[in-house]
Order: C-alpha cells, then structure tokens, then sequence
C-alpha cells in the first residue's frame, strides 16, 4: 500500500505516503486504485513531494469494467495502491471478446515495454491525427502500425483501402515487398515525377472535375469567376460531340453571341471585328463566315456581307439578323457534364474562351479581368507538364476509376501510395482536393451505405487541410465536409502533421483519436491544448520531453491517455535524417 488519502480538489487526490515507500521518484506516470466498497478508482501519479503524492484521477473500476472520467472521488483516508496487471489489461484494453479484431501498436515503457493492443473499429473507423516534430518518429509510426496491420496471415484485411498522400516519397520502401507477407496483399504507387517510366503517372480525368473543381484548379478567388467556369463546363460537351443535337446547340449559341455583338451599340468597325473573330474561332458547317446567304439575284458570303461602306456603316445588318434568327432554338438548355464523355483540356480552353464571349464579358471590364485571369491560367496549364496530370488514354467512369486505383497484375492493392513530391505545393494541394472529393462523391452515392471504406492519409497535411478561402468561394472545404460527415460513408481521414496550428480548425475537431509526438513550440503545443478534447495541462507538459518514436495517445480507442513506444518499421519509409558526416567526409 503506497499511502492514504488526505485530501481532494476536483479531480486531484493528495496521497500521504507511508513511511517504509522507498524510491518512490520511480512511480512517477503509473497508475493507482484507490479501492472502495462497491467499485475501484483509477488515477495517475502527477508529482511527489516529501510523504506525499499527487494522483490525477481518470475513472472508476466496476465489475471490471473501466469507465474513463470520474463523477465520484474517493473517500478520506481510502488506501491507495499500485495497479495490478490484470486492472491495467482492463484499462488499456487488452481484454477484448473473441471476435474483436485488434491491432498491436507497440508498449508502455513504464511499465516493462507492456503490449498495447488496440481495438481495430475504434481507431480506424474513426478520423485520427499524428503531430510531432520533424524527427520525432511520426512516418515510422505510421509505418510501424500499418506493417503490424497486415502482417497477421490469419487474419489479413485484404479489402482494406488506404491512400497515402506521400509529400516526400518515402513510403515505396516500406511497403513495395507487402506482397511476400501473402500473396492477396498489394502494394501500389503513382508518381508526379514525369521522368519515370517505371511508375504510373498520377492523373485523374479532366471530365471528373466539376465546377468547384476547376475553380479550385484555376486559382478563382471571387464569385464572379464560377458562372463563367459553369458556363465553360456546360459548353464543353457542346464543342466535344458532333451529333445533330450537339450542333443544334451550337448554332443557337453562336447565333445569340452573334446577335448580341449586333445589337451592342458599338461602331461598324468594332461589330465587324467581333463577329469574325468569333466565327473564326467557333462555327459550324452551317454557321460560318463562309456561308452563303441567298437572296434574290445574288448571293454572298456572312464575310462578304460584313464589308464597311465608304461612309463607315455596315449595311447588311438587318439581314445578318434576320439569318441567324433561323438558327434560334427555343427551351434549349444546356446542362453540366454528367461524366459520360470525355474531354481534354483544349476543348476546355475553346469552351473557356466562348463562354467569355457568350457571356458578353466583353463590355464589361470588371468581369473581363476577372475572367481573363482564369483564361490566362488554363492556357499557362496547357502549355506546362502539369497538363499531363490531366490527361487520360481512353474513357472511364468514375466508378472504374476509382476501382482501378487499386488494381495490381496480383489482384487489388490494400495500401495505394499517391508520390506528389514532384509537383509544387499549390497544385500538389488541389490534385489532394480533387481526390479527396472523388472519393467523398463515389462513396456517398453507393447503394450499400459504408461497403466501399476508403482511408486517405495525409503526410504534412498541414499543406492541404488548411483554414483557407474554400468556406468562402464554395460554400464548404473538402476536408472538413469529410471530417464531419464521411465516418458514416467510410471515408476516413488521417492527419499527419509537424505544424498542427496551421490545420483546419474544424478538421482538426472532428478527430477521434490522436498519436502526439515530441512538441515543444509553444503555438502548436496550445493549439492542441485548446483544440484537442480532453487534453490536460499534465499531457502538454510531457509532450515536451518524449523520446523519439514515443508518443502520447489519446482518444476513441484509448480509454485513458497512455505514454506509447513504437517498434521501428521493417523495412522503414525513406525520412532518416541526412547523414552529414557521411557525405562531408
């Protein structure tokens, strides 16, 4: 028996301890039971002063079943012991029914390298976080707790569905040779390096992207900017089929951006330029600057019958007019791409480029500017490599596409490694957007509600999953729409990150579980503190001090926070750090 109680504040128990309790510096951090009549309740030793302790309580023992938080203290002068290895497999959780699927993740080295073994759903139907300094061991956690997941032969989740988003590339190492562990597991990897034949590229069809994702695409930050892409889109399977309802629609539009340049009000010579720069670049066989126009005793081109007289007036208007009236359909309307053709990113840009004219931007400067900005861009991405990302072989739906992602020659990958160290940290952020949605939009329109789970890991995550202006431009941000609606639909984020206070607040909310490293910069360190739920000042402090590959975990799969060591991964992802002396000398 280590003491008695002498007395209580809050959730604070002041121990006297007995006289014969020697070295007790040594039972800093482990756990106590203060028994009572009826039930147990357990605490954690804070800090020693001469012949006393202070404990922490975190929650009561009944019927050997542990309850985290604490509505009852204990009684004056109640004894106060160390736990018992059975009480503690209860607290941890290593008693679990049969039919639990558990996952070990390491030990306690307070109490002799203890395993810990975790229940499967409680962590991984959740969204979880990982913070920690650079070199404080979070890749080869991470590591370490996925090899451990399939490294059971008995039983291997071989429909598993884990997409890392790999900043550095340093997950190939740690997983390429999986398949040797059983051969229905797989490992696969796509790469932005366009130099490297050996790996499929990373690219996702044009025709995939909507509205919001071209706008995030293209950079738009103003409102005016998404009826334009709107229009873009709805225009683009117009100048991409050729059948006769296709043209039909395209008649009629160039026709009413045509009878707008007439009726604008401005100088013949402006009228001119504007209908043969259109025509020029869109037209039709019917509709053309050569087509004819018949009229009694004669017949000329539209161009002939653009010509300027000498007296600077364009005579032919009304009969310009009253031709392209003919092409005039009414209740015709077009409607965004539903995914069932394909389209690259010129037919975008001509798409682009009418929609601007079609929605008459050019008489007014203010929405010209802000369109152009977006033309501008969409041309510098068909001219750079980045386009490649963009460009698919051959039509696919989405549902095929996604499926297969994971497709290897031995079967399906359960762990799909996306390599975006390649591309800048802008469009690496947008291609991890345009993923995440694919993957939110296919799972929330399956018949079977949660049948297809998919787990999206993010290394460096505060690069992407930011407090940005997407709440602003689009009414939502991906990541938190997913943080707080996807754990119903399967769809599961994982955050790793060195730099927490510059996450997405409510991303960062919605979190379940966390696995938190050495920290000790002072803003991440009290973002977490007021951010994370059931964090406490204690937990802060010893955050500051833990030793590589150990962490402090807490949450939905951790009845009470405890101090975690991870085994080192074999083989490990490539994050070492530089080996200075090596190459120096």
């Amino acid at each position: 028996m280590l003491g008695k109680v002498i007395a209580i504040e809050n959730s604070v128990v002041e121990v006297a301890l007995n006289e014969n309790i020697k070295e007790v510096k040594n039972l800093l951090n482990y756990h106590v039971v203060f028994e009572e009549t009826n039930f147990n309740i357990i605490g954690e030793i804070k800090d020693f002063s001469i012949g006393k302790m202070k404990v922490t309580l975190l929650g009561e023992m009944v019927n050997n079943i542990f309850l985290a938080g604490t509505v009852r203290r204990p009684s004056l002068d109640s004894p106060c012991r160390i736990i018992k290895k059975e009480e503690l497999d209860i607290i941890v959780g290593n008693v679990v029914s049969p039919n639990t699927k558990k996952l070990y993740i390491g030990t306690m080295p307070l109490y002799g390298n203890y395993p810990i073994n975790i229940n499967i759903n409680n962590f991984f139907a959740h969204h979880f976080s990982i913070f920690g300094n650079t070199g404080s061991g979070k890749s080869y956690s991470v590591t370490r707790m996925l090899q451990n997941l399939f490294t059971h032969t008995n039983s291997i989740p071989d429909k598993a569905k884990i997409f890392i988003f790999d900043a550095y590339g340093e997950y190939h190492n740690a997983f390429k040779n999986i398949n040797t562990i059983s051969p229905s597991l797989n490992f696969k990897t796509y790469t932005t390096n366009l130099n490297f034949p050996d790996t499929e590229i990373l690219n996702i069809p044009l025709w995939f992207l909507g509205v919001d994702d071209i706008a995030l695409l293209l950079g738009a930050d103003n409102h005016i900017q998404i009826p334009i892409i709107e229009k873009a889109l709805k225009l683009v399977g117009i100048f991409v089929r050729q059948d006769e309802k296709a043209i039909e629609y395209k008649n009629d539009i160039i026709a009413r951006a045509l009878l707008d340049v007439l009726y604008s009000g401005n100088s013949a010579g402006q009228i001119r330029d504007h209908l043969i720069a259109i025509l020029s670049s869109f037209n039709t066989k019917e509709l053309s600057l050569e087509t004819k126009l018949v009229q009694p005793g004669y017949v000329r081109t539209l161009r002939q019958c653009l010509i300027i007289d000498k007296d600077g007036k364009l005579h032919e208007i009304q009969l310009i007019a009253e031709f392209l009236s003919k092409f005039l359909k009414e209740g015709l309307e077009l409607s965004l791409p539903d995914g069932s053709f394909a389209y690259n990113l010129n037919d975008l840009k001509d798409a682009f480029d009418f929609a601007l004219i079609s929605e008459g931007v050019l008489n007014s400067d203010k929405v010209y500017d802000y369109a152009n900005i977006l033309k501008v861009r969409l041309h510098s991405l068909i001219n750079s490599d980045d386009r490649r990302y963009f460009e698919h072989e051959s039509y696919i739906t989405k549902e095929q596409y996604i499926k297969n992602l994971s497709n290897t020659i031995g079967g399906s990958a359960q762990i799909i490694n996306f390599n975006i160290n390649y591309i800048d940290d802008r469009l690496a952020k947008t291609i991890t957007k345009i993923f995440a949605k694919l993957f939110y939009d296919f799972v929330t329109t399956l018949d079977n509600k949660a049948s297809y789970p998919i787990h999206i890991i993010l290394e460096e995550a505060h690069r992407y999953v930011q407090n940005d202006n997407d709440q602003f431009l689009l009414g939502y941000n991906i990541f938190d729409r997913i943080t707080k609606e996807g754990r119903k639909y399967g769809i599961l984020l994982g955050l790793i990150s060195q730099r927490p206070s510059e996450l997405s607040e409510t991303a960062l909310s919605q979190c379940s579980n966390f696995l938190i490293f050495k920290m000790v910069h002072p803003k991440d360190t009290d973002y977490v503190r007021n951010m994370v739920p059931n964090i406490t000042n204690e937990i802060v402090e010893k955050l500051k001090t833990l030793q590589p590959g150990t962490c402090i975990a807490f949450g939905n799969a951790f009845k009470i926070p405890i101090v975690i060591r991870f085994d080192l991964p074999n083989p490990p992802p490539e994050s070492s750090n530089t080996d200075i002396a090596n190459v120096w000398f």
